[in-house]
């Protein structure tokens, strides 16, 4: 991709007992404001949504958080970010993110996490859209999902296509190289049934 102007990212709303994955999100968010790309997120205050938020504000970048009301309650929004959308339910939410990204990327986190990922990934095996989708398996966290995957493969569920859906770097620093290496989606998601 020649230029990417906004990314969805993914994960938990819990902080985790591994404080690597706290640093992880600072140094995400930190990344992301320094190429100037805008941060499409579900909008809490809490967890490593709220860290990477935090971090892409305090190094000069943009934040637009997407929240269900009763998140908005329960997760707190975040009040310092660049601007937060209240929507009605968990299905505006991920659409809107969806909506609003150029390319997703997931970092570790919950079954919060897991939904929204597969949600998208599937979305792109039934050709809904080709947006890039990279899974952050830092510290091998993701290994259980890729081997469910490759047990869903070995059982004939799916076939071995399903991972070409998305792509898997273990650090940080490989994430934007990836995502400019790639070529142009080519799907109009609005000329989509969806």
């Amino acid at each position: 991709m020649t230029k990417i102007n906004s990314l969805c990212v993914y994960c938990g709303s819990r902080i985790s007992n591994n404080k690597n994955f706290q640093s992880l999100a600072e140094k995400i968010g930190k990344i992301i404001a320094e190429h100037q790309i805008k941060l499409v997120y579900g909008g809490g205050n809490v967890g490593l949504m709220g860290i990477l938020a935090t971090s892409v504000i305090d190094s000069g970048g943009i934040v637009h958080g997407i929240i269900p009301g009763h998140l908005d309650r329960i997760e707190v929004s975040h009040d310092k970010i660049t601007e937060l959308t209240i929507v009605d339910n968990m299905h505006q939410r991920k659409r809107m993110m969806f909506d609003h990204s150029d390319a997703f990327l997931i970092l570790p986190g919950s079954i919060g996490t897991l939904d929204e990922t597969i949600e998208v990934i599937t979305w792109r095996q039934l050709q809904l859209h080709d947006k890039p989708i990279v899974l952050l398996n830092y510290e091998n966290y993701w290994d259980p999902f890729l081997d469910l995957l490759k047990n869903i493969v070995d059982f004939e569920f799916t076939s071995t296509a399903t991972f070409d859906l998305f792509h898997v770097v273990n650090k940080p620093e490989d994430v934007l190289p990836l995502l400019k290496s790639l070529p142009e989606p080519t799907i109009d998601p609005k000329n989509t049934l969806f």
